[in-house]
């Protein structure tokens, strides 16, 4: 004996599991959305850095007002800094150059000089990328300018560490990120205070050491693609719902035997 075909009975699980995938679809709608509203913030930010890399350059203040600097106001801006280098005190920032403008690229390091300011007070100055090695020779500290020195270079926040940056190599003066708070432990104590940003030398003579004006400043701006995948996931969720559901109200049961025991 076998039973007839009939609708299947639409249960809790039924139901709970056309609310869930209709949750995924808002989900996947929120989160495209999201990645448009990214899009919009980077490209603005982009445009503003663009525009702030083209203005006239500032100078620090004073160093009586550096208890008030804030260095997000100079951040991708032009600045202009006089003083005197302590070719004695660089410190080394280990870098990949991987699309170099000038000549050299592969392992290297930053050359990070501090700049005794005529006013008081120490800017890092990122003279340039050198190849791995040449840097125990710009570590000791016996080449670089000597005497007065007026840079114009722009001025960068500081690099943060990820979980898993190295603490400093302090006896090879070597570091890993350019971040002027991490860098001045390196120093003379004599020299505090340190700016808490520090600025990049622009490119010098071709073929010469260091290579200047290497930092890429550049944002990451894949929030159109993410968006499109979001919203493709937005469109596919329905209609693989659509599909199951179709599949339950019009599927048949299995015929199911029953046979009477013997006697």
């Amino acid at each position: 004996m076998s039973e007839s075909a009939a609708p299947r009975r639409l249960g809790l699980g039924f139901w709970s599991f056309i609310i869930f995938m209709l949750a995924l679809t808002g989900l996947f709608v929120a989160l495209g959305v999201w990645q448009l509203n990214r899009l919009a913030q980077k490209e603005a930010l982009i445009a503003a850095v663009d525009e702030r890399l083209h203005l006239a350059p500032l100078r620090l203040p004073p160093l009586a007002e550096w208890g008030a600097l804030d260095p997000e106001i100079y951040s991708y801006r032009p600045v202009t800094v006089s003083g005197t280098f302590r070719n004695d005190q660089t410190v080394l920032v280990f870098a990949s150059l991987t699309e170099p403008r000038g000549k050299f690229s592969g392992p290297g390091y930053w050359v990070m000089t501090p700049l005794v300011l005529d006013g008081g007070g120490v800017v890092f100055i990122d003279r340039g990328f050198v190849p791995q090695a040449s840097g125990p020779e710009f570590a000791k500290g016996t080449t670089g300018p000597a005497g007065p020195q007026t840079i114009t270079g722009v001025a960068l926040l500081p690099e943060a560490a990820g979980a898993f940056t190295p603490g400093a190599d302090r006896p090879n003066r070597i570091d890993w990120i350019r971040d002027p708070k991490r860098l001045a432990a390196m120093l003379d104590p004599t020299l505090a205070p340190v700016a808490g940003l520090f600025i990049e030398a622009p490119a010098g003579e071709s073929g010469a050491l260091p290579q200047g004006g290497e930092t890429t400043i550049e944002f990451p701006n894949n929030h159109l693609g993410y968006a499109f995948t979001w919203f493709g996931f937005a469109l596919l969720t329905p209609l693989l719902l659509a599909a199951w559901i179709w599949r339950q109200v019009r599927g048949k049961p299995k015929n199911i035997a029953a046979s009477a025991p013997n006697h």
